[in-house]
């Protein structure tokens, strides 16, 4: 009887554990019935406060229950002890972001810093120029994108590029941004969207999704307040535009659908705004219920 009994206790604690964990998977902060995600955060977003406690800061980003974040910088640690933060935290650093001049001049070290940190992708989210941004600019920074891709390839990293809204100036029967697309090789270099960043220079996130279905690998989600103008190319705008998803002028669900069918792979909130801290857990709530 009590062998009997203590098998029924533990039949039923492995239902429990089951249970439990399938509520896990299926209740991932920040995903739901339509956004599967993966979603992480931009760490940039909280920098005011990593200036100050990185350790209490990546707590911070644990106890919002997200696992995946997107690094800029690591605010005076060296790789190996940021690294060992966000060990410590239950964080996985999929992706970063290094100066352009770093990636063109010394892709071999920053290939070192990356893999110390365990990243998948090295990002380059500005290319250095002088409004307005040109053609010639926007060929130079192909040749190295090619070349340095090419490097990081052989490194096991994929590098990227973030868009940053003044690729939008009119260039032939389309953008520079469409130049940036052809002059680049695929297997060399691959797209973040910065949704920002596309609609505040009046682009559709959605149409610029569907029209290169294979090169966007990554996404910066953010809001923009309503009544902000667009049609900006300059790259600049006040971080106060930036607001909780789903309460601004962006078509997020259009955008979330396009992405999902183009098999965007990772997704990163990124909140620029004083208020990040507090809009962050708010974003992830409307991911987690938004409908598409």
């Amino acid at each position: 009887m009590k062998a009997m009994t203590f098998l029924t206790s533990c039949l039923a604690m492995g239902l429990l554990v089951f249970v439990l964990g399938s509520l896990r998977v299926s209740s991932d902060t920040g995903t739901g019935d339509s956004f599967k995600g993966p979603v992480g955060l931009q760490l940039y977003s909280l920098r005011d406060a990593f200036a100050k406690d990185v350790p209490g800061t990546l707590a911070k980003v644990r106890d919002y229950g997200i696992k995946y974040v997107e690094l800029a910088g690591t605010y005076k640690y060296t790789p190996a002890e940021f690294k060992e933060q966000l060990d410590k935290n239950g964080l996985e650093a999929v992706a970063g972001h290094f100066p352009f001049e770093r990636v063109r001049d010394e892709a071999d070290k920053v290939a070192v810093e990356a893999k110390a940190l365990g990243l998948k992708y090295v990002g380059v989210a500005w290319i250095p120029h002088k409004a307005p941004f040109t053609e010639e600019a926007a060929r130079q920074a192909a040749a190295v994108f090619n070349k340095s891709g090419e490097a990081l390839s052989k490194q096991g990293l994929k590098l990227f590029y973030h868009n940053h809204g003044y690729e939008f100036y009119p260039h032939g029967s389309g953008t520079l941004l469409d130049l940036l697309m052809s002059e680049t090789k695929p297997e060399f270099l691959e797209w973040e969207m910065d949704v920002f960043w596309t609609v505040y220079p009046a682009q559709d996130p959605a149409a610029l999704l569907k029209k290169y279905p294979n090169r966007w690998t990554l996404m910066h989600l953010k809001d923009m307040k309503k009544g902000v103008q667009t049609g900006s190319l300059t790259g600049q705008a006040d971080v106060g535009y930036d607001v909780v998803l789903g309460t601004g002028q962006m078509d997020m669900p259009a955008i979330l659908k396009a992405a999902k069918e183009i098999g965007v792979k990772y997704y990163f909130i990124e909140d620029e705004s004083p208020s990040a801290a507090t809009q962050i857990p708010e974003s992830l709530k409307f991911l987690e219920q938004v409908k598409f």
